[in-house]
């Protein structure tokens, strides 16, 4: 009977958290469109950037390739958000408890555990899904029309299997952290805000969803440069003249030695923007609709 029950609760879990991830992704996808022709724009001295900025960004790529280049790689995407999104909330219920000991109440387990959880949920959950990160990422970079299955052949062809896994290393430490500040932020400000008398309701979920999306947002950008720098470049990479990097390491030291410290942090506003429209609308979504499944929100 306990098994049966604690199935349910996974499945139940998995179905708020892939539709929510599905509704956030679509709202937030033209945002992390620029972010990535952000971070993968070559720093030529002496020729003026071709995007400037967030909103540049979008305007320009919706001027030179229409409004729908905005959501390019969106079939990987919501393959990749649903499924990781929705095996980390499968899997970070259980590994807090697991890593909270036995007979620990919920609204008594430390910050700092719940922190690690979501760190070991997402980083787990991400090993899986990480060719489709790969494909989206070249999507969006492309400034010409490419479809998944000539980008996968491409790929395959020219770096094998392996090449689905470009990245993996700093897309780990991405989700890790990003996951770490998300679930565990949420989880630990919205007992902090009940305890405190807000309603375990709309306004609770609202104001420790934010709280997490710029805490991720911070720490999690210097990674995901990284990461789509590496992933951009698997199987020859989908723009020309980008900077080649043996590994995480290798990009780490060479991008501040290159084009200063401010590069990891390029694209920051539309990461951050996104994370954080991102990580409202989602825990907003997720909650009602886990209300609807089960009858009650996020325990």
């Amino acid at each position: 009977m306990a098994v049966a029950n604690s199935k349910r609760a996974g499945l139940e879990r998995f179905t708020a958290a892939a539709l929510a991830s599905g509704v956030a992704e679509l709202l937030t996808l033209p945002i992390d469109c620029s972010k990535v022709r952000l971070q993968t724009q070559k720093v030529i001295p002496g020729q003026p950037l071709h995007y400037k900025g967030m909103l540049s960004g979008i305007g320009v790529i919706a001027r030179e390739e229409g409004a729908f280049a905005l959501w390019k790689g969106v079939t990987p995407a919501l393959m990749r958000q649903m499924s990781y999104t929705g095996l980390s909330f499968v899997l970070y219920e259980p590994v807090r408890n697991l890593i909270a000991g036995e007979g620990v109440e919920t609204k008594d387990i430390p910050f700092w555990k719940r922190v690690l959880a979501g760190g070991v949920a997402g980083g787990s959950s991400i090993l899986c899904v990480n060719p489709t990160d790969v494909v989206k990422t070249q999507l969006q970079s492309s400034q010409s029309k490419q479809t998944i299955s000539k980008l996968a052949q491409n790929i395959f062809a020219k770096d094998g299997v392996k090449g689905f896994w470009w990245g993996v290393q700093p897309n780990v430490a991405r989700c890790f952290i990003g996951n770490a500040c998300e679930i565990g932020v949420y989880d630990g400000a919205k007992t902090k805000l009940v305890s405190m008398g807000v309603p375990n309701g709309p306004l609770g979920h609202l104001s420790a969803s934010a709280c997490a999306g710029i805490v991720s947002a911070v720490f999690s950008t210097p990674v995901d440069v990284v990461k789509t720098r590496l992933m951009n470049q698997a199987g020859g990479g989908a723009t020309s003249g980008v900077q080649s990097y043996k590994g995480v390491v290798d990009a780490f030291i060479n991008m501040p030695r290159q084009e200063g410290i401010s590069s990891l942090y390029k694209g920051f506003v539309p990461l951050a923007s996104r994370k954080i429209l991102w990580t409202v609308a989602y825990f907003m979504c997720y909650e009602q609709i886990l209300g609807l499944v089960r009858g009650s929100y996020m325990d």
